[in-house]
């Protein structure tokens, strides 16, 4: 992928060019159609999806609790806490979305601490 797109995304806003060129060799872009399940709640978690265009809802025991857009990450708690999926995403709009799998991202923990600590703030943030 770009490293450059990267700059556009909060979640690697800020950092240097050379950060955003490892980001980008261990990163993909996908396109997903409207009504595409994401991930689904209790099954593994294998990769974390940034949304870069689009939307989409989270559902949690069949209940919706919250909407998704550009700049929001999907599969952060299941691949880096509970390797579980914890909600189920279904998108609402044509997606978007830079994907990184999971062990190349628990992996950048060490050569790319900024961006770990800023997956690890918005689990925090989240309930689960």
């Amino acid at each position: 992928m770009d490293a450059a797109r990267l700059d556009e995304v909060p979640l690697f806003s800020g950092l240097s060019r050379r950060e955003r060129k490892a980001v980008a060799q261990h990163a993909d872009e996908v396109s997903l159609a409207a009504e595409t399940r994401i991930v689904e709640e209790g099954r593994p978690a294998h990769e974390v999806f940034v949304i870069t265009s689009g939307t989409a809802d989270v559902f949690e025991g069949g209940d919706k609790i919250r909407e998704l857009g550009p700049g929001e990450v999907i599969g952060e708690i299941g691949v880096l806490e509970t390797h579980q999926r914890t909600a189920t995403v279904i998108a609402t709009s044509p997606i978007e979305a830079i994907v990184m799998n999971g062990p190349e991202l628990r992996a950048m923990a060490n050569s790319l601490p900024d961006v770990h600590a800023r997956l690890q703030a918005l689990i925090a943030e989240r309930p689960h």
